[in-house]
């Protein structure tokens, strides 16, 4: 028995980029219409925005891990993970 419509919404976004002002939404919704061939700097790109400070690379190469085959560009030879 479901107790209210919160039970029924989707998780809420969490901002991941707050130079940017993007969520973990955006960048999924963006992995699956068009995945980016070389990593970060094509999500920024592809949302209409430019890095700042960097401190949201990591978590933007995390999703593209999870949602993407070979996960994005966090296997190239000389990344951090």
């Amino acid at each position: 028995m479901i107790e209210s419509d919160n039970e029924l919404r989707e998780p809420a976004a969490m901002i991941i980029c707050s130079c940017n002002v993007f969520s973990d939404g955006e960048v999924r919704a963006l992995l699956e219409l068009r995945p980016p061939a070389a990593g970060t700097a094509q999500v920024f790109r592809g949302l209409g925005h430019q890095p700042q400070c960097g401190r949201c690379a990591r978590t933007i190469r995390k999703i593209m891990h999870e949602a993407l085959p070979g996960g994005g560009d966090t296997n190239r030879p000389g990344r951090a993970r």
